[in-house]
């Protein structure tokens, strides 16, 4: 955890220096990125809110995507990352939105992604996607290399 709050302090400063906001949805990180920024004294004056959107009911009510919604993506794809964190940054009216979704382990998903497949994304000003295979199964592990990845990402756009 003390890594994961590192870079976002390294967020927070470069968020609160461009007097900017973030609204952030994760799935198989369980709220690890909404913690980590939450960590840093001062975050009220950048980040808005999260949802952890972990199941299909979880991602209709919070993030209001109906079944039609999802006819053209998958979750735990690098589309459906885009459609969160564009869904959050609109949703909470934030400079940025940053999303992940993914299997953390010990076992695959559904979609037939293997444990430690993360999909993450930014949007904001600039927007990027990714995808990260740790080829770990290691549950925590994989959360936390998960979360540290969408921070990075997000930092790196903050940067460029």
């Amino acid at each position: 955890m003390k890594e994961l709050v590192g870079i976002a302090e390294q967020v927070a400063a470069k968020l609160i220096a461009r007097k900017q906001t973030i609204a952030v949805a994760e799935s198989s990180t369980g709220g690890l990125v909404s913690a980590s920024l939450l960590a840093v004294p001062g975050a009220s004056a950048y980040f808005l809110g999260g949802a952890v959107v972990y199941t299909r009911d979880a991602r209709r009510v919070l993030m209001d995507i109906s079944d039609e919604g999802m006819k053209d993506f998958r979750s735990s794809s690098e589309p459906y990352a885009q459609l969160l964190a564009e869904q959050m940054r609109t949703r909470f009216n934030s400079d940025w939105g940053l999303s992940e979704t993914g299997a953390a382990g010990p076992t695959g998903n559904r979609y037939g992604d293997a444990a430690g497949h993360s999909c993450m994304a930014v949007a904001g000003p600039v927007s990027e996607v990714m995808t990260l295979e740790t080829g770990n199964n290691d549950r925590f592990g994989n959360m936390q290399m998960f979360a540290a990845t969408a921070l990075k990402l997000l930092l790196r756009k903050l940067e460029g």
